[in-house]
């Protein structure tokens, strides 16, 4: 189902907490969120619509992925860009990491983990963020 974006920077500064089972609803929900702004958005986190669990989808090549409880296992090759979001007016500078290496559970809430360069890597972390209540 498609989803309001949350734009209050209050909500989206808190911590999420962890996602469980129950949760996997918001794979679709996120797709389907995500889907409706793909003109504007290649990534987004479950507090940015309205739901504070730790769930992020982002775009990979063709295919939107999934991740429940990411996990940030490594991070090389930093580098400093500046990056807008959905939720928020303008742009800000920011950090990223040109490879990482993140440790998930799939919308079929199977452990996973995904090693990512370039550009997913990025929106990969600007969603972590999220999770996190950072705000860039």
């Amino acid at each position: 189902m498609q989803r309001e974006i949350v734009r209050d920077p209050l909500f989206l500064s808190q911590k999420s907490a962890l996602a469980t089972p129950d949760d996997l609803y918001l794979a679709q929900d996120l797709q389907d969120t995500l889907h409706a702004h793909q003109d504007a958005c290649v990534g987004m986190a479950a507090n940015m619509i309205g739901v504070q669990k730790r769930a992020i989808i982002f775009n990979y090549g063709l295919v939107p992925v999934v991740m429940f409880n990411p996990v940030l296992l490594a991070k090389n090759k930093p580098y400093d860009t500046e990056e807008g979001c959905l939720s928020l007016a303008g742009s800000r500078a920011t950090r990223r990491y040109e490879e990482i290496t993140v440790a998930y559970w799939d919308k079929d809430w199977q452990k996973k983990t995904i090693s990512l360069s370039g550009f997913p890597a990025q929106i990969c972390q600007h969603e972590l963020d999220h999770l996190e209540g950072i705000l860039i």
